[in-house]
């Protein structure tokens, strides 16, 4: 399992306590104003919008939050949000993606640097490591939703590029540019995705010991934290030892 996706299956664990579940909402909800402020106001006509409504759900953010995030989109006093990528290189050269969505474009990139210092790693240029990973879609279903081969079908038929189903659920995998697609004709066969978002999957990962392992995670966790920062992505793998310690 990828390092990253470990991280998150230890967070889930943790993420239960109210200051990090309000901290989750405040940023589901600027994406929210963000997306709803760039196209129309109706999650049924707007792609991202419905994207950022449906991880809102998923999270079970109240449904008062998610209309008070879009009403603020048409107000004149919302806050207006630079979308930004920072690209950086974590201990045993791991390569990690963050993206952000800030008000002060100069605060967030200070704060991010500070992060990759403080773990002995570097931020880089835009561009440094993203070629190591690939833009792409990524829907995912309960299991219950329907067979590991209606899942396939549907998705050959939806124009998906690959399903996979495991004990954890289906996993659909698309191309960037058909993603809104793909995920609007599956959610109309299945019900709604438990989630549904574009990612920056690694092309391959790299296995680290535990010690650099540790010093990933805690930088993972402190760029998470931020307020401006909405998703990190990373290439490597750590040990199930450490993911015990992590998540003890």
């Amino acid at each position: 399992m990828a390092g990253h996706s470990q991280f998150k299956n230890i967070m889930h664990k943790k993420g239960k306590q109210d200051a990090i579940r309000s901290k989750l909402f405040s940023k589901l909800a600027r994406e929210i104003t963000v997306a709803a402020k760039m196209g129309m106001p109706d999650p049924n006509m707007n792609p991202r919008l419905r994207l950022a409504v449906q991880a809102a759900r998923a999270e079970n953010m109240p449904k008062d939050n998610i209309e008070r995030a879009i009403k603020k989109a048409a107000g004149g006093d919302s806050e207006n949000y630079d979308e930004v990528r920072y690209e950086g290189y974590a201990p045993g050269g791991v390569a990690v993606i963050i993206e952000a969505l800030t008000d002060n474009r100069n605060r967030t990139a200070g704060e991010v640097r500070s992060y990759f210092t403080k773990a002995g790693g570097a931020l880089a240029e835009t561009g440094a490591v993203s070629f190591m990973f690939d833009r792409v879609g990524e829907i995912e279903f309960d299991t219950k939703v329907a067979s590991e081969d209606a899942v396939m079908e549907a998705a050959i038929e939806a124009g998906a590029d690959d399903a996979v189903t495991s004990e954890d659920g289906h996993l659909i995998t698309t191309t960037m540019e058909a993603f809104a697609e793909v995920a609007k004709a599956l959610e109309g066969k299945f019900g709604e995705p438990r989630r549904s978002k574009l990612v920056w999957r690694p092309q391959n990962s790299i296995a680290v010991d535990d010690e650099a392992g540790e010093k990933i995670l805690k930088l993972i966790n402190a760029l998470e934290d931020n307020d401006d920062v909405q998703n990190v992505f990373a290439n490597f793998e750590v040990s199930d030892t450490l993911v015990a310690k992590m998540g003890g």
